[in-house]
Order: C-alpha cells, then sequence, then structure tokens
C-alpha cells in the first residue's frame, strides 16, 4: 500500500539545506520515492506554520522506512540536521 513521507521544515541554513536537498533526492528515488509536492504555496490551517512541506509517495511504509535508514539518506541527514527545525513522518494510504 502506497505511503506518504510528510515534511513540514523550516530552513534556517539555506546553503546547508541545499546540499541536503542535493544529496537527499536520489536516495529518495533510490527507494521508490516520488515528489509530490516540494515546496510551493501552502495555507496553514491550524498548527504551527512552517514555509517548507514535502510529500513524497512510496511503494510502501517499509520502502520509506528503507531509505530514511539507508547510509544515502543518513549521509543527507546531516547537513540538515543544524540547518532546519522539521516534523517527518510517514502515512499509509487508504
Amino acid at each position: 500500500m502506497t505511503a506518504y513521507w510528510i515534511g513540514r521544515v523550516k530552513v534556517t541554513d539555506e546553503a546547508a539545506y541545499g546540499e541536503y536537498a542535493k544529496r537527499a533526492g536520489p536516495a529518495i528515488a533510490k527507494h521508490g520515492g516520488e515528489f509530490l509536492a516540494r515546496g510551493g504555496r501552502c495555507v496553514t490551517f491550524e498548527g504551527e506554520e512552517r514555509a517548507r512541506n514535502v510529500v513524497v509517495a512510496f511503494p510502501t511504509v517499509e520502502d520509506a522506512v528503507a531509505c530514511y535508514n539507508s547510509p544515502e539518506y543518513q549521509e543527507a541527514w546531516e547537513f540538515q540536521k543544524d540547518a532546519a527545525v522539521r516534523d517527518l513522518l510517514v502515512v499509509e494510504g487508504v
């Protein structure tokens, strides 16, 4: 069943976050991830507003988890760890 990786991000260091994004994209694609939303206009109705919102579809929750835990993604993650405040979760579709 399709799973959705949902990220809500406030970037605090554009250069470092840009390096993260450059490296994360190939790692995500390698695990079957497809970007459905990446930035773009957003309207927040409730909760804390974050300027950057990302939705990635993966074939399964297991694929999304494997991507996150992969050496390639973890290498990319190091670039964003001090460059953004974010929430990231995976939700299984219906």
